[in-house]
This record gives C-alpha cells, structure tokens and sequence, in this order.
C-alpha cells in the first residue's frame, strides 16, 4: 500500500485548504477528524499508519491533540421541508451550529435551515458538534419567508411559554443568537429557566424535545 511521506501530497494540500471556508465553499468539500466521527462514502480518507505517516497527518489536523484518521467529504444540502423544522437567525458559533443539527436529528428526526448569516455547518468544529448527524441530516438553506408553517420563535424576553403554546403542524423554530433580535412578527415564546437565558443549543434541544413529543402524542 502506498504511503504518504511527503507534506507536499495533494490529499495533504487539499486537507489545509478545507480549513478555510473559502475552499470549502469553492471545493464544495469537508474534512472530519476521528474514529468516532468519519462518516461513511469519503472522497478519501487517510489513516495514520496505514497511507500516511502519523506525523503528517498531525500537521493538518485541527484537533490539539492531533488525530488517527481524517476523511474528507462532499458537501450535502437537505431540501427545507417536513413536518419540524429548525431555523437558524444569524448563529454565528459553529459549535452551536453543529450541536443544533446533532439534537434535531436524535430528538425529532428534523432538519435544521440555516438563514443568512449563519455558521458554516461544514467548518471543522461544527462538524465535530454534530457528531456524525451532518452525514445522515444535513442542513438546508433558505429565507425564513420562504417556509411554510407555524413559525415560533424562542425568545427569553417573551411573555408567554412554550409548554402553553398549541403547536400546528407543520412547524418552523425559529432561534437565534443569545443578544441577537429575532425577526418580528412571529409568535414569540419562552422556556423558563432559572437562570438568565439558556446557549441556543441548549435552547434548542429543550424545544425540540417539548414540541416533538406534542407532536407524537397529536398523532
């Protein structure tokens, strides 16, 4: 088997320009670290040891500790449909990103949409946040104009709560930033909590979970 010995290979060089969005964008490829996060039908994948000296697969990883195998993917894009959906206003943390699409996925098999603004869902953190879910849910994109349903928003400054909202389906969470403003006229609701406001990652699995099973239970 032939193996990498060389920081000049093209699958090294192609792995250092997917760290920056603009290759991924322009490559329409992603990378993800990890024997518990590669995914399954890989352009290539490299293991350590195996097709590449561990020391150069280390020096393109973007993980601290360096990592025992990188695959990289093509870039998948769901269409923005189904009976629950996930929208995201201008979360600009990729780790939020990719924890929302992780627990929209294992909560309410539900596809999160990604307005403008928003995280690369493909950027190396937000991959490792989704934990694999990117590979079988990926994100989709559009205008929150564009997508029909009962369109709640959370909001830590609303008057009324979500356990006390009837859900119509099909239905649109909307979330945002945590000192972000959310786009006007939708129906406004908050989780009560102890504290001042909860991340929007974990905003969004609480919702998740709560809306889901509401939906279940209605048949």
């Amino acid at each position: 088997m032939f193996v990498i010995t060389s920081a000049d290979n093209d699958k090294l060089k192609t792995i250092r320009k997917l760290q920056q969005k603009r290759w991924r964008n322009k490559l329409g490829l992603f990378t993800a670290e990890g024997e518990d996060l590669v995914g399954p039908n890989p352009v290539f994948l490299l293991r350590a040891g195996e097709n590449v000296e561990p020391d150069l697969l280390d020096a393109v990883s973007t993980l601290g500790s360096g990592t025992r195998v990188i695959g990289v993917y093509e870039q998948k894009w769901a269409e923005p449909e189904g009976d629950l959906l996930v929208y995201l206003h201008r979360v600009e943390d990729p780790g939020n990103v990719g924890a929302i699409i992780r627990s929209a996925h294992a909560l309410a098999d539900a596809t999160v949409v990604l307005g403008p603004s928003c995280a690369d869902p493909y950027s190396p953190k937000a991959v490792r946040a989704s934990m694999g879910s990117i590979f079988t849910h990926p994100p989709a994109r559009a205008m929150l104009d564009a997508l029909d349903g009962h369109k709640i928003a959370l909001d830590a400054n609303a008057q009324a709560e979500l356990r006390d909202v009837g859900v119509t389906r099909p239905v649109v969470l909307v979330l945002g930033s945590e000192r972000g403003e959310l786009p006007q006229g939708l129906q406004s609701v908050r989780i009560p909590v102890h504290a001042d406001s909860l991340n929007v990652a974990m905003a969004a699995s609480v919702a998740l979970y709560e809306v889901a099973n509401r939906m279940a239970a209605d048949g």
